[in-house]
């Protein structure tokens, strides 16, 4: 009788099931922990481009957030990224570099970022990027006289490079310096004509007197030595031409154990048999400016798939758009006077400006 009844109180008592864990809170464009992850992203994009100049974060356009398990997340980040004044060579960390204004013919790149967070530590399982400057049309209408991106490979720009490298080799007393790449090049033809160029470096291991007798034997620096820098000339057309140079050397710079070796302008095309006298890598010739084009898996991430990233991109982006949606038509209710509707979570703000 006692079992029994001890049976009966048993089947009577509330069943406690495992409760599963909550999905994690949507994140806005704008919250903390997306910043977070986008400068991860952003640094490793610059980490493992190879030519032209660092990118800073301008704008987070999405942000999606898969659980994989406890303390385990993927973050797919879309990002605007716009070009800033610092080679991709110099040493100057990224948050002291200057994002290049709209009156210089700003360069904006658009990149997908597949990264993973777990235990709170996040790192970039993928990336893919591309890059567009400006419209000569949106330029000239806000700066008629700014001059315009010129093509890397146009003749006055290449001259002006030569010149400008032959003007410094013939002063110095230090190392004969050899061109690596062209990184931009403006021409403004009112009220006068002027070519602006700049362009990556190299030192040698020639003096440059010693470089008058036998340039050819001049050879970069090995990578345990390796010097690189960069250059910046003006020339104005006149009667006569007015040439001004301006080169810095950064010294030699013992790469992060974490990137990829010769992360280099010039050392990281070069190829034997392949012309690179004009500091034009083969995907900058006819263009204005250098491609971000930047796809890069990890290759100590399980997780690396660029066609996987554009997947759930894709996805992500069918879910904003009928986010928005269903936002436009909750707007439609009637609201008190002198209510403010919070902002959406996405895209975030602009922190420089808007191409």
């Amino acid at each position: 009788m006692k079992a029994l009844v001890a049976l009966i109180l048993l089947v009577q008592l509330p069943i406690h099931k495992a409760v599963p864990a909550a999905p994690p809170a949507p994140l806005g464009c704008d919250d903390p922990e997306s910043e977070a992850a986008a400068a991860v992203a952003v640094n490793y994009i610059n980490d493992h481009s190879h030519h032209g100049y660092k990118f800073a974060l301008n704008r987070i356009e999405n942000i999606r957030v898969v659980p994989q398990g406890p303390n385990n997340y993927i973050i797919f980040l879309e990002l605007d990224l716009l070009e800033t004044k610092c080679p991709i060579l110099s040493p100057t960390p990224l948050e002291n570099c200057t994002v290049r204004s709209f009156a210089e013919h700003a360069v904006e790149g658009d990149c997908d970022v597949k990264l993973q967070k777990v235990d709170g530590t996040l790192s970039v399982l993928a990336s893919k990027c591309h890059s567009h400057a400006d419209s000569n049309e949106d330029v000239l209408k806000a700066c008629p006289d700014c001059p315009l991106l010129a093509r890397m490979n146009n003749t006055e720009v290449l001259e002006t490079v030569s010149a400008a490298l032959n003007d410094y080799n013939s002063k110095t007393t230090e190392s004969y310096l050899r061109l690596l790449e062209i990184g931009r090049a403006q021409i403004q033809y009112h009220p006068a004509h002027i070519i602006v160029t700049e362009f990556a470096v190299g030192a040698t291991n020639c003096s440059a007197e010693e470089a008058k007798a036998n340039v050819g034997a001049c050879q970069l620096l090995p990578e345990d030595q390796s010097n690189f820098g960069f250059c910046r000339a003006v020339m104005v057309k006149r009667l006569s031409q007015d040439l001004q140079v301006d080169c810095q050397l950064y010294g030699h710079q013992v790469p992060a154990p974490d990137i990829p070796l010769l992360p280099r302008p010039g050392v990281t095309y070069i190829h034997p048999g392949q012309d690179t006298s004009a500091g034009l890598a083969p995907s900058a010739v006819g263009f204005t400016n250098h491609n971000l084009g930047l796809a890069h898996n990890n290759p100590v991430a399980s997780e690396s798939s660029s066609s996987e990233i554009l997947r759930s991109m894709l996805s992500a982006k069918s879910v904003t758009k009928r986010a928005v949606a269903e936002a436009a038509q909750h707007d439609k209710v009637p609201r008190p006077v002198g209510f403010v509707p919070p902002p959406p979570p996405c895209p975030g703000k602009i922190r420089h400006f808007d191409i």
